[in-house]
């Protein structure tokens, strides 16, 4: 496709041509369009309410605020209630917290492994899955 064509179907899909498309090279463009739209916006199957959820709390630990704004936005778009959005910055935060933790005091992966394993066990346990 020539940029064009790609700018064209980017058009009809957005009503505009987002400069972030502009800045991308013609060697590339086509390639990075046909990723974003099957990465960003096609039904996966993880619904893209929950998809968009996921990249406000990626956005939220790697602090881009391009991101955030995006993800913020097509979360809405799909459906998202600002509770929701605030579930997911907050757990966001405290994966992020925790794993500052665990990793900054450098705990026994093995052990930590053992660990999880146990109680993810116990709590199949307690709700009969014998998974």
């Amino acid at each position: 496709m020539t940029r064009k064509e790609i700018y064209a179907e980017i058009e009809q899909m957005f009503g505009l041509v987002p400069t972030m498309f502009k800045a991308v090279p013609d060697s590339s463009l086509e390639l990075e369009w046909q990723l974003f739209k099957r990465v960003q916006l096609e039904e996966g199957p993880i619904p893209n309410k929950y998809r968009e959820l996921i990249g406000v709390a990626i956005s939220a630990v790697t602090k881009c605020r391009y991101c955030a704004y995006f993800h913020t936005e097509l979360a809405k778009l799909n459906g998202a209630t600002e509770a929701e959005i605030e579930d997911a910055v907050h757990y966001a935060k405290s994966s992020a917290g925790w794993s500052t933790y665990v990793n900054g005091l450098q705990l026994n992966y093995d052990e930590f492994k053992s660990e999880i394993d146990r109680a993810c066990e116990h709590v199949r346990r307690m709700h009969g899955d014998k998974k």
